[in-house]
């Protein structure tokens, strides 16, 4: 297993981008809720901990807290905002509330020299969200640097090697951000950063056939980013032990039928079963509205025509599907336990309880674009590796209201357009995603001189790198005209095109 650090998460909104900076140092480390145990804890061999931010206060009735006997590990400890109030709190020391809140950007001044700040001026700029603050550090603590709404804003113990800052380093506003973590990780955790995509594969490989041994695999596949690297990497894994089913469910994208049994079985020679069970989800569909239940309904049926196509395959004892990092944090609380869901996602949340097979997912912790680069790894093609991400549900969560066939006909002209003028625009490659919406309304139009009363299809188009936030792609107003006037003429049905210019959060990338 490769050395790992263990983020404890409090509730954050900048979690999971405390672990990409992590892993952009070729450290390897998992999100952990604050329930966990310092037995638990120790049975992952951390080489450091890192404790989030949080919304919380630390002297607050119900605040999560830690269990002290995680500080007795002798595990080098990082306290981001929350963490650090925590972490002081835990220790002996005081967090009291400021005077005065201090949120955005601040001057750090660094005035005591230490191997936590090596690298950092004096003088730098960084990013604040507090109202709390610590207002007497902990014994064997001292005062590393302040700010002009914290005294301490860094502090640390060099013998304990367990630091804190008030302020959020893995942010792009904070200049030096960067270069705190990376004295943690590699000074006070001595973190090798030897943790690739290379080694990941291997790791993957052998874990595989551990698992499987000489059982039968069957593997999801959409043709999709996730699935196909999934797929690559349990043939290489396996072999002819894996056999690929690919459900043609009737929510899938013009062409994607074809283009997949061309690509994977012509070309890789992976082993593959089409179920063409369009009709059977389109009739459990019929007059679902509400968002979740469409979800829940397509992995239902998904799942079952898996196991119609797994009784010609023999004896399987194992499903692999391409479940991602941000699609397990998302599906989850915050805090390990219940909360608000934003969304269920087909391959975590929506499997039923009568499941006949042991997951295989070998892609769980990873975000989106480590598995491009696991895609890479393996050889796979850029077309294929740079494809957008498509969720589970397919179409159904892009028709808005009832599904049916007319309308995933609409749906699916007007997206073809859309992508092809990204393509030949040079646009495709600059966005995270891009896709059409049939909104379950219609509007008057003209069209010569009739009037119409027909459907409206809304654009959307992101910028992001691993799908937890995202901004609306501000693409060039004659791009979209152009997108515009080509589905209103070629698609029959449609009189009007509207484009997203929402980002994530408030709003989620899908509409549904």
């Amino acid at each position: 297993m490769p050395e790992r650090i263990v983020i404890i998460d409090f509730g954050s909104q900048y979690v999971q981008l405390i672990a990409r900076r992590v892993r952009e140092q070729h450290v390897y480390c998992t999100i952990e809720p604050p329930g966990i145990t310092a037995a638990e804890l120790r049975a992952r061999k951390p080489k450091g901990i890192i404790l989030s931010g949080g919304p919380a206060s630390v002297y607050a009735p119900g605040a999560p807290q830690l269990d002290p006997q995680i500080l007795n590990l002798g595990v080098p400890v990082l306290g981001i905002c929350y963490g650090m109030q925590l972490l002081a709190h835990t220790l002996g020391g005081r967090v009291s509330p400021g005077a005065r809140r201090e949120y955005g950007r601040a001057r750090l001044e660094v005035h005591t020299r230490s191997e936590f700040c090596k690298g950092v001026p004096r003088r730098s700029t960084v990013w604040m969200s507090h109202g709390d603050k610590v207002t007497a550090v902990p014994p064997g603590f001292r005062a590393l640097a302040g700010s002009s709404g914290a005294e301490y804003a860094v502090i640390g113990d060099a013998v304990r090697r367990m630091y804190g800052v008030q302020f959020h380093p893995e942010v792009a506003h904070t200049q030096y951000g960067t270069q705190l973590l990376k004295n943690f990780l590699f000074g006070m955790c001595g973190c090798k950063g030897d943790w690739t995509m290379r080694s990941f594969v291997r790791q993957q490989i052998s874990a595989i056939r551990a698992q499987v041994g000489d059982k039968h695999v069957i593997c999801g596949l959409s043709g999709g980013v996730d699935s196909s690297v999934v797929a690559c990497l349990l043939h290489k894994a396996i072999g002819e032990h894996l056999t690929c089913i690919f459900v043609d469910n009737g929510l899938l994208r013009k062409n994607e039928v074809e283009d997949v049994v061309r690509t994977f079985q012509g070309h890789y020679h992976i082993p593959l079963r089409v179920a063409r069970d369009g009709a059977v989800f389109l009739r459990a569909l019929r007059g679902v509205i509400d968002p979740e239940r469409k979800r829940k309904i397509i992995g239902r049926e998904f799942i079952r025509s898996f196991e119609r196509e797994a009784r010609a395959c023999g004896r399987v004892e194992f499903l692999a599907q391409g479940t991602l990092y941000p699609d397990v944090i998302e599906s989850r609380s915050a805090f390990g336990g219940p909360s608000a869901t934003i969304k269920t996602h087909h391959n975590v949340g929506g499997l039923p309880k009568d499941l006949k097979f042991a997951l295989i997912e070998p892609l769980r912790e990873l975000f989106k674009d480590e598995v491009r680069a696991v895609g890479r790894e393996l050889g796979l093609p850029e077309s294929l590796v740079g494809r957008h991400p498509f969720p589970g549900p397919g179409l159904a969560v892009r028709v808005l209201g009832a599904v049916t066939e007319p309308r995933l006909a609409i749906l699916r002209e007007a997206d073809a357009i859309f992508i092809d003028i990204l393509r030949r625009r040079g646009w495709y490659e600059r966005v995270w995603q891009a896709f059409a919406v049939l909104l379950p309304v219609q509007t008057v139009g003209v069209m010569g001189d009739e009037r119409t009363y027909e459907n409206v299809i809304a654009l959307r188009a992101v910028t992001s790198v691993d799908g937890m936030t995202a901004d609306w792609a501000h693409l060039p107003p004659a791009l979209l005209g152009h997108a515009a006037t080509r589905i209103i003429n070629e698609v029959k049905g449609v009189n009007r095109v509207v484009y997203d210019v929402s980002s994530k959060p408030p709003s989620t990338i899908e509409w549904e």
